[in-house]
């Protein structure tokens, strides 16, 4: 079991930065592939970067690609996502995710992630 929290979240000025972090709970923060996510009024859900278990791989939404930074300590059970250069459309909840994911493969799919944090409102002012 795991328990995840984010923090972080705020109010900013279209091109602004934010930090993001996940604290999660359990003595295994090592062996998930971590994810976040983002979900904006009206819309669906969507996945906007992920890392492998020692943080040696990322991945990341095109639409984010080159603005945000994800990053990871193992041995704090810590998980940060590095906005920066945000903009208006970037405004949604904001969600951390932990996938046991064998393969240590980094996942877009909502569905294959098995924890969830309460999410934390990011907001975008132009």
């Amino acid at each position: 079991q795991v328990q995840l929290v984010e923090s972080g979240g705020g109010l900013v000025q279209a091109g602004g930065s934010l930090r993001l972090s996940c604290a999660a709970s359990g003595r295994t923060f090592s062996a998930y592939v971590m994810g976040w996510f983002r979900q904006a009024p009206g819309q669906e859900r969507e996945f906007v970067g992920g890392i492998s278990w020692y943080g040696r791989r990322t991945g990341y939404a095109d639409s984010v690609k080159g603005r945000f930074t994800i990053s990871r300590d193992n041995a704090k059970n810590t998980v940060d996502l590095q906005m920066n250069s945000l903009k208006p459309e970037d405004t949604a909840v904001y969600y951390c995710a932990a996938d046991r994911a064998p393969s240590n493969t980094i996942t877009k799919n909502q569905n294959d992630y098995d924890y969830w944090g309460q999410g934390t409102q990011v907001t975008i002012s132009s």
